[in-house]
């Protein structure tokens, strides 16, 4: 009994080899309308947001944000200065590989028979991945990890049928005693 799930899920298209992808980490007030005035700070100079993660601090009147942006590197320091003018921004620094624990997760939806099990869930243990859900004709797997392993992740598995994905965002920490 195989079955077609149809989704709106497409493969995404190539970045321009002008923008460069940036990981700003901030720390805000916990209001509402933060979030919109920050996002037209991005908006105004050209920066797309790739994603967004944010949650409330141990301090409820506070949430940290973490933006992946992409855009022209030279806008963004810019950026950066007008977030932190922003009344409700405590602070905003962008962070890099070097000087931060970059972490995000990914459910992909693999339409599988029992064939292509095997080798679908050999790829997603090299990755150090999970199956979290499994029926007749399709599973679901979790992978994370920095944003290469999980690109790794999705290539590999694109050999086989994705139905759909769905991915965090990054959440970011800066190492040793610096602030995030």
């Amino acid at each position: 009994m195989s079955r077609e799930i149809i989704t709106a899920d497409k493969k995404p298209a190539p970045k321009a080899d002008i923008m460069k992808v940036h990981t700003l980490s901030m720390f805000v007030s916990n209001k509402p309308g933060v979030l919109g005035r920050i996002c037209q700070v991005f908006s105004r100079r050209g920066f797309n947001i790739d994603s967004l993660v944010v949650s409330q601090g141990r301090d409820p009147e506070f949430s940290r944000m973490t933006v992946g942006i992409s855009g022209h590197p030279e806008g963004l320091h810019q950026i950066i200065m007008q977030c932190n003018k922003l009344i409700d921004v405590i602070h905003c620094f962008e962070h890099d590989d070097r000087d931060s624990v970059t972490r995000e997760m990914i459910l992909i939806k693999l339409q599988a028979g029992p064939a292509d099990r095997t080798e679908i869930l050999q790829i997603v243990k090299h990755y150090n991945g999970k199956t979290v859900d499994l029926h007749e004709e399709s599973l679901i797997v979790m992978v994370h990890g920095n944003t290469d392993k999980v690109d790794a992740a999705v290539r590999m598995l694109s050999k086989f049928e994705i139905v759909e994905t769905v991915r965090t965002g990054k959440v970011v920490m800066a190492r040793g005693t610096t602030d995030t």
